[in-house]
């Protein structure tokens, strides 16, 4: 089967989403890793048990509701959901049955390659504009892990309007014919930052929303779950928690990768 889609009455045939063995590896550097708070990898590192019982509730649940596509947003910028749909994805591949496709959806602000040490100029935003057909092109399996994911870099186009086109309708079939042992995540755009996660969250099994403690309030939690109905919540996740002194599991974070979202 060609990569490139084939226009029909109906919609387009599926992209053939590439296996990890298909992809060059990348090995992100240590450093790097750190400076973004990259911690899932390593399953002995204290700051990655959140992580780990995170990936045990959420493959539960995706288990017994027969799911496998499933999204990471927010109601606002900064709350920390690239950060957290990272760590939970290198969480999961640790999972020696599973492969974990991870593919960054926010086409206006994907920060997920610069996470990861990735340079490139064919991401998403390239492929949905159709400058490329090969999605091996754009894919990068992370170390020898069962972890791919797909980047985005900043889209030149409306981004509405290439997630409206058949070249997303194709992506997401690719999506739904990878095999049952595949877990994909897609980190989306914060909710109301544009109408782009309600637009791919009409494509997903369900989705994740990420709070921030102290910042984020319940109206604006209720609100992006009405704006996203009817695709159901997988659950919500509470970041920046500041535990007691000696409890260990209080995980703060900070970051900017969102601070100047609506800036341009």
């Amino acid at each position: 089967m060609s990569n490139s889609p084939i226009e029909t009455s109906a919609s387009s045939v599926p992209f053939r989403i590439p296996t990890p063995e298909e992809l060059e590896a990348l090995v992100p550097d240590e450093e790097t890793l750190e400076a973004n708070h990259v911690v899932g990898f390593d399953g002995n590192d204290i700051r990655s048990r959140p992580f780990n019982l995170l990936r045990s509730q959420v493959t539960k649940e995706l288990d017994a509701q027969d799911w496998k596509v499933f999204g990471l947003t927010s109601a606002t910028p900064a709350a920390g959901k690239s950060f957290m749909s990272l760590n939970l994805a290198a969480a999961l591949s640790r999972l020696a049955e599973k492969t974990v496709y991870l593919f960054d959806f926010d086409l206006r602000r994907g920060s997920l390659a610069e996470a990861l040490g990735i340079a490139g100029k064919l991401g998403l935003g390239e492929f949905l504009e159709g400058k490329t057909d090969d999605l091996k092109a754009v894919g990068r399996r992370i170390n020898d892990s069962n972890l791919v994911l797909f980047p985005c870099y900043r889209v030149q186009r409306n981004s509405a309007e290439l997630l409206a086109g058949k070249r997303f309708e194709a992506l997401m079939a690719g999506i739904r014919n990878l095999p049952d042992d595949a877990i994909v995540i897609c980190d989306l755009p914060p909710a109301f930052a544009n109408d782009d996660t309600l637009m791919i969250a009409q494509n997903l099994d369900a989705y994740m929303l990420v709070i921030e403690q102290g910042i984020t309030t319940k109206k604006q939690l209720n609100n992006t779950v009405t704006l996203l109905n009817p695709t159901p919540c997988l659950g919500t996740v509470l970041n920046r928690y500041v535990g007691g002194l000696i409890d260990p599991y209080g995980y703060g974070y900070g970051s900017g990768a969102y601070n100047k979202y609506y800036a341009d």
